[in-house]
């Protein structure tokens, strides 16, 4: 098992101390956003060298780390990129300059790219080996698997393909982002002049090929590799001196201006072109290319030698996911299948009490997945409303969805039957415009009222509303949740979910789809916390209310769960909180700007980070409020792109016994003692683990076993437990 602690940032990348006496928006009471994602990535990455996990699920793991990675570039080095060519010289809360900032995350992430490149080829690929996966070469097999291969080489591959050249009569060809390339050297049988080609490597279907009449089950031969070889098929009678892996990254930090579109549908399309066109920010090549080849690659690319990686093993790591996916049950962890919620498989003793409205009328459910099932709650909810004659509208945002969606099939129907069906499709949601476009005009042709999101603003909340004629009143039901509408990522990420028809909730809910789809930009809310116009105030509000009780001698207590805390401002409240003598426990999965521990504004705080099988997702508030605590739920994190930037909406939890619940994981988060890492006022993240004879305590593994526990024996009666 590798060390509990992370490798350790340069001296120069860690924090100053504080000077006596500085203000809370001194530099030095920050850490640098950018390396804190790093921080983040490391951790992930940790669970790749962990020798104590199933191999595939390592595996798993560093596929990730390299998803990410990529994600990291293109987004955050891209958008540092695109500041220091517009000559930004405005600082970071931690006091730095864009430029800055590029020099140190470069340095960083061609680091993380070599500890990725050395535990996969130093460690992972052998012991995928033995265990019978061998990713071989081709020169390993006998002749008549060569010939096959050949075979599927001609038939299959070979027609795809598209050579390249470059010369006079060819300009340098368009590399499309993150994919994979090969630069063939060629000479000129004759003249022997030298020339340049580019060939793309089609992956659609897969990059790793099984290979034919195998001694063993789980062979397979990489598609670059049986392309390389058989490259001089492609080019006649020139000779092939070389053939070598490279692969771009292109800056997807496109800026917009929303406030000029006319359009925003042709706006997101034309950001889409020009992202497909933007500037390479990152060129991996294989080590064993040629030094001309290289310099041909920058010059043409615009890129400068700081812009180079070099591997010597296979690029693009992330596709490694196909080999994690193996039918190798031994060499994974135990699959996990959501259970039905207690109330939601009630069995009633009349049809009527068996449809969700009549459950959700008897009391609130909370919803937690991926321990309980997302298509026999949230789906369930939304397949019924449908259907049901009673049912007047429905009204939904959707910021991601799956490609086969089944929620979007019940809109589609509810709209058939008739109802009235509005939905805001977030076509600004980042790597998915293209989807959410497309859904958008499925949904549009079929009747449905669609909106495509506010000019200047991001709608991030997670809401749905279903308004059903009951007693010939109608009555307003509620979903508000923590994560997408996204069946897949349901069995994958954990969110949390509140269905409930308290009538103020319905009303805000009501109010905030008027906000959403018509004119309404000053709505007062009654229960809902919602941005960018009222969350920022209501949470200061809530924080200072906990230091006023500390500074009078009461408790002062506040939980927060949530995936990223950035935003300064909160985190000035929540240092003042701390000096006022209010225990502070965070629950960060990301980056963390705030520095815990340090005495005379952070004592008080303590950071956790915890990272498992599924991606910790939900956003939890608990406010001690004298002994009756608030709690909330809701789609925003602490970061100023959430409280200013963004349509959010945060919802109270009402029922006592969900507060329970509520606050009960909350305490699992902070006794977690196998997943959870903690942070120090130095920025260094150590992992957990159990003190000899402690019991060890896994917060995934809990809520699964506490999830059996509640599914089995839910007859018994009320359930608080978790």
């Amino acid at each position: 098992m590798p060390s509990t602690s992370l490798p350790r940032f340069p001296q120069a990348v860690r924090p100053a101390p504080v000077p006596e006496g500085a203000g809370l928006d001194h530099p030095a009471l920050y850490f640098n956003r950018e390396l804190g994602w790093l921080d983040f990535n490391w951790r992930v990455f940790h669970y790749a060298r962990d020798s104590q996990l199933p191999l595939l699920e390592r595996i798993r793991f560093l596929a990730i780390t390299t998803g990410n990675l990529d994600e990291f570039v293109q987004k955050r080095v891209g958008g540092l990129r695109r500041q220091e060519a517009a000559g930004v010289t405005g600082t970071s809360p931690d006091g730095r300059r864009p430029a800055d900032q590029l020099e140190l995350v470069r340095a960083e992430v061609h680091r993380m790219q070599w500890a990725i490149e050395e535990l996969w080829m130093g460690e992972l690929r052998r012991e995928l080996a033995e265990i019978g996966v061998e990713l071989a070469s081709l020169e390993e097999l006998g002749a008549d698997q060569q010939d096959e291969l050949a075979d599927h080489f001609r038939k299959q591959i070979y027609p795809v393909l598209t050579p390249l050249a470059v010369d006079p009569g060819h300009p340098f060809p368009f590399i499309s982002n993150l994919s994979l390339s090969l630069a063939v050297e060629l000479r000129h049988p004759r003249r022997g002049t030298f020339h340049f080609a580019r060939l793309k490597v089609p992956t659609g279907t897969g990059r790793w090929l099984p290979i034919p009449a195998s001694r063993g089950e789980f062979r397979f031969v990489a598609m670059e590799d049986l392309i390389r070889h058989h490259a001089e098929e492609l080019f006649g009678s020139m000779i092939v001196e070389g053939v070598h892996l490279f692969r771009v990254t292109r800056n997807a930090d496109i800026r917009r201006d929303e406030e000029e579109a006319e359009d925003l549908l042709a706006m997101i399309s034309r950001e889409l072109r020009e992202r497909r066109f933007a500037p390479v920010v990152r060129l991996e090549v294989e080590r064993a290319m040629p030094e001309p080849i290289r310099r041909l690659l920058l010059r043409e690319l615009e890129l400068n030698e700081e812009d180079l990686v070099e591997l010597s093993g296979e690029l693009a790591l992330a596709d490694l996911v196909q080999i994690a996916g193996l039918d190798l049950p031994e060499h994974q962890l135990e699959p996990w299948e959501p259970v039905v919620p207690p109330r939601l498989a009630h069995e009633g003793e009349s049809e009527d009490e068996e449809d969700i409205f009549s459950i959700i009328r008897k009391g609130d459910i909370l919803v937690h997945h991926p321990y309980e099932s997302f298509s026999e709650s949230v789906q369930r909810l939304v397949e019924e409303a449908a259907v049901d004659p009673r049912v007047l509208a429905i009204k939904q945002t959707l910021y991601r969805t799956s490609d086969d969606s089944r929620i979007v099939r019940a809109l589609l129907r509810a709209a058939e039957f008739g109802k009235e069906v509005a939905v805001l499709v977030e076509v600004k949601a980042r790597f998915d415009e293209q989807n959410n476009m497309e859904w958008a005009r499925v949904l549009e042709n079929a009747g449905v009222h669609v909106t495509y999101g506010l000019i200047g603003l991001k709608t991030h909340a997670k809401v749905l509303l279903v308004v059903r004629r009951e007693e010939g009143q109608p009555q307003v039901y509620c979903h508000i949740g923590t994560g997408n509408y996204h069946a897949h990522n349901a069995r994958i990420y954990t969110d949390l979910g509140l269905l409930t028809r308290d009538p103020e909730i319905g009303a805000d809910v009501v109010d905030l789809f008027h906000f959403l789809t018509g004119h309404a930009p000053d709505q007062a809310y009654r229960r809902l916390i919602v941005a960018p116009l009222w969350m920022r105030r209501r949470f200061y509000e809530l924080i200072d209310g906990e230091a006023e009780r500390a500074e009078r001698g009461e408790q002062g207590r506040i939980v927060a769960k949530l995936n990223a805390l950035d935003d300064p401002g909160i985190i000035q409240k929540l240092y003042r909180a701390s000096q006022a003598g209010v225990k502070i426990d965070l629950v960060v999965r990301g980056h963390c700007r705030l520095r815990p521990g340090l005495p005379g504004y952070s004592e008080n705080i303590r950071v956790v980070s915890v990272l498992g099988r599924f991606l910790e997702h939900e956003r939890i508030y608990h406010f001690g409020n004298g002994g009756d605590p608030l709690l909330f739920i809701g789609s925003a994190d602490w970061r100023t792109r959430n409280l200013a930037e963004r349509v959010e909406a945060v919802a109270p939890v009402l029922d006592p016994d969900l507060k329970v619940r509520l606050t009960e994981l909350l305490e699992l988060c902070l006794d977690d003692n196998q997943l959870a890492w903690e942070l120090d006022s130095q920025g260094a993240y150590t992992r957990r683990v159990p003190r000899q004879g402690e019991e060890p305590r896994n917060l995934h593994s809990e809520l699964m076993s506490r999830t059996r526990r509640r599914t089995l024996h839910h007859r018994a009666g009320p359930v608080t437990e978790l």
